[in-house]
């Protein structure tokens, strides 16, 4: 690790006082790592889609010229190249441990709450029997199709009570909240969340990421937990599903760096709703100076993984505009942050919902390979849905 990221200044607070300080318009971020919380804006960072970490490093630059102290670009980017940003250089920066656990919030009464699936289960199976001939002629080899629950509460929905639900429900996820306002937008959109899923992570010289593919619901049942984790690691299918990610995780990785490690075999690791075969993949940068290694520039050498998108790329990305009748927006980005040494953390915006005044879209996804089951898939996707719909009180998973 750099010299740089251990004399750094670190101010001291606990990750509670920053979760209890958070307020719509400010960006959140948590997990294993830290804690960040920013408030206001020093800039607006402006950039070209597939050029943003080259934007960021020249943003960076500047605030370091005009005497920005520790400048750091927050934000998240949308899924697909040509996709919405949200990137500032906040005025205020505060940072602190992990979370640990607490006793969750109630989030108060806002029913009763409508929800329309979009699209409809039976156009999701559907859409899922397609990607399945496509995969069957050679066209792809995996495809990601996702859907969405549009639900509408009596009265606003609070994110901050709701983020702090997620926060203390997992505190050991990658937790999210982050002002997504666009120009149209008639009220403000906040994008909330708690990833399981760590894109990459870059401090000094060492990189880290750790892809999920493959998938169980985790039950109330310990026994029943133990036979489902048996079940993902011996099945072919999840298995080849995680292969498709993790090889290509790895291969763009193996770009940057000097030396790299690769597990040969998954683990198993859970959230409060869901098992996922999990590879941890670390590596030591070859040169950290070079822009294009920062924790951003590697983000989007990564963008979008096999996890969220598909193989090939091109060609799966391409499949799922055709497929599904609804643009993604920021779920399956990207959310984080960068500092002036390239050092910083970003994750797959997973386990997440668009929240705006009392409206709230929540997003789940299922990979499609050779031998998926299009109603096992719907049932994977109404399984994830169950981390945000938790936290909001609503039962059903539509």
């Amino acid at each position: 690790m750099s010299s740089s990221v251990l004399t750094r200044p670190v101010p001291r607070y606990r990750a509670d006082e920053l979760l209890a300080a958070y307020l719509p318009g400010s960006f959140y971020y948590s997990s294993p790592s830290g804690t960040v919380l920013a408030d206001g804006v020093c800039a607006e960072v402006r950039t070209e889609p597939g050029r943003r970490a080259e934007g960021v490093a020249a943003a960076l630059t500047t605030a370091v010229d005009d005497g920005v102290a520790e400048p750091m670009v927050v934000g998240a980017l949308g899924f697909r190249p040509d996709a919405e940003a949200s990137l500032v250089i906040p005025a205020v920066v505060r940072r602190a441990p992990a979370p640990g656990p607490g006793v969750e919030p109630t989030l108060g009464d806002f029913g009763p709450w409508t929800v329309e699936p979009r699209p409809a289960r039976a156009t999701y199976t559907d859409a899922a029997e397609e990607a399945l001939r496509r995969i069957d002629r050679g066209d792809v080899e995996k495809v990601v199709l996702a859907r969405s629950l549009e639900l509408t509460a009596s009265r606003s929905v609070p994110v901050p009570r709701l983020l702090a639900r997620m926060v203390h429900a997992n505190p050991e996820a990658h937790a999210f909240a982050v002002d997504v306002t666009g120009p149209g937008d008639r009220a403000t959109r906040t994008l909330v969340g708690a990833s399981p899923e760590l894109l990459v992570s870059r401090r000094g010289t060492t990189v880290v990421a750790n892809p999920l593919a493959g998938s169980r619901p985790r039950s109330t049942d310990e026994a029943e937990n133990r036979r489902r984790i048996a079940d993902l690691l011996s099945s072919d299918k999840d298995r080849r599903e995680h292969a498709h990610v993790a090889s290509q995780v790895a291969e763009v990785l193996g770009r940057f760096c000097g030396e790299l490690h690769v597990p040969a075999e998954p683990e198993v690791i859970g959230t409060p709703t869901m098992w996922h075969l999990s590879t941890r993949i670390t590596g030591t940068l070859a040169d950290p100076t070079d822009p294009a290694s920062s924790s951003l520039g590697l983000a989007e050498a990564l963008h979008p993984t096999p996890a969220v998108c598909g193989t090939p790329t091109a060609r799966a990305r391409d499949l799922i505009a055709e497929l599904e009748p609804h643009d993604r927006g920021y779920y399956a980005g990207l959310v984080g942050w960068t500092d002036a040494h390239g050092d910083g953390e970003w994750v797959v915006t997973i386990r997440c919902a668009e929240v705006s005044d009392r409206s709230v879209r929540v997003f789940a996804g299922a990979g499609i390979v050779a031998g998926s089951d299009p109603a096992s898939e719907l049932a994977e996707t109404s399984a994830k849905f169950r981390t945000l719909l938790g936290a909001l009180d609503v039962e059903e998973a539509s």
